[in-house]
């Protein structure tokens, strides 16, 4: 702690403003205003990073994307922009323009289910019309985006066969509460149901050629295990080596932050003119000691992914050992590992702190 590293990843929240109505996510009920957000003047403060995660609300609402895209590819390799798709010609646009960037489309199931869970009827449509588009264009970095709830599980294995069909990437993730969703009262009930159709995608993904496949069905064993209320199985270590950034310039370790638990900025871009001036500051070295001890067993893949990366030689192990068994036709084992690697032993053990 230190001495403070880089961070590898970042997201910005480029707007609070949204077309959708969805049921887990309340953020279009508090829309930011658009003279206040973030400018991609101010962007260029943050740091070269090895991804940067571009999301909202929605951020095809914001008319300077393209320029916002510009200053994004200075700082990194990879830039991903997170949608619902409802826009379809502006992601065109944009996509032709920057040929390298990654878009996830958020789909929660197939037509009917997406549509009653997204709030807008349409949405699915959208959202495939526009993927199949960004095929035909030659894009590499385009696929799904999925959040599982409490009846749409099953979807999620339909969309996953439909995105191994389509050659595009599929992302998973579950309900959560937090400020960023202004949600409390996100929760899975049917756990049992939910976990079942987790495991079978875990094992379909263990059946494919790429290793990538193999890590996604580990990130998915931690959805498990976060939906049944474990202890998180590695380490958050936002503020560290991930931060988010909102359209008003503040600068968060992450988007799951609850006040019943707490909540505390690092700093804001608006107030500085060196971003290493908030990130070597004593407020985020205190906000580091929070997320050090936070009780929330959070598995978002903007926290998750890093630590994986980190911290590789679980994952990697647990993969390889399950790969082995898909081959020998066995289901994976499920051990749901808590992994010491030297974080406090507070973190992340929601039970305890309840």
């Amino acid at each position: 702690m230190s001495k403070v590293s880089q961070p590898t990843d970042m997201c910005i929240i480029l707007t609070y403003r949204c077309p959708m109505r969805c049921k887990m996510c309340n953020v279009w009920e508090y829309p930011t205003k658009k003279s206040e957000e973030i400018t991609p003047e101010e962007i260029e403060l943050l740091p070269k990073v090895k991804f940067i995660n571009l999301t909202g609300g929605e951020p095809f609402v914001r008319e300077d994307l393209d320029k916002i895209v510009a200053v994004c590819f200075t700082k990194s390799p990879r830039v991903v922009i997170s949608t619902s798709g409802w826009h379809e010609d502006k992601v065109i646009a944009l996509a032709k323009k920057f040929p390298a960037i990654g878009i996830r489309i958020s789909i929660e199931g197939l037509s009917c289910k997406n549509d009653e869970l997204r709030g807008r009827v349409g949405g699915f449509d959208k959202g495939l019309r526009t993927l199949l588009t960004l095929k035909e264009m030659g894009l590499k970095d385009i696929g799904f985006g999925c959040t599982v709830s409490n009846n749409n599980s099953a979807d999620m294995l339909s969309l996953y066969r439909l995105s191994l069909s389509l050659g595009m990437e599929f992302a998973t993730a579950a309900l959560h509460n937090s400020y960023y969703f202004h949600k409390q009262d996100n929760v899975i009930t049917n756990k049992e149901e939910v976990c079942s159709n987790f495991e079978q995608l875990i094992n379909m993904q263990l059946r494919e050629n790429h290793p990538k496949s193999w890590f996604r069905a580990f990130f998915n064993m931690g959805l498990i295990n976060y939906i049944e209320g474990n202890k998180r199985m590695l380490p958050c270590e936002a503020g560290l080596v991930n931060f988010f950034v909102e359209p008003n310039g503040d600068v968060y370790p992450c988007n799951g932050l609850e006040e019943k638990y707490w909540m505390e900025k690092m700093g804001n871009i608006r107030e500085t003119t060196d971003f290493q001036k908030i990130w070597n500051s004593e407020q985020a070295r205190k906000v580091r000691e929070r997320v050090r001890k936070c009780p929330k067993n959070c598995w978002m893949v903007g926290t998750a992914s890093p630590v994986m990366k980190k911290y590789i030689r679980g994952p990697l192990i647990w993969s390889v050992k399950n790969k082995m068994r898909s081959l020998q036709g066995k289901p994976a084992i499920l051990d749901k590992c808590y992994y010491k690697v030297g974080q406090d032993p507070q973190q992340g053990n929601l039970r305890e702190a309840t």
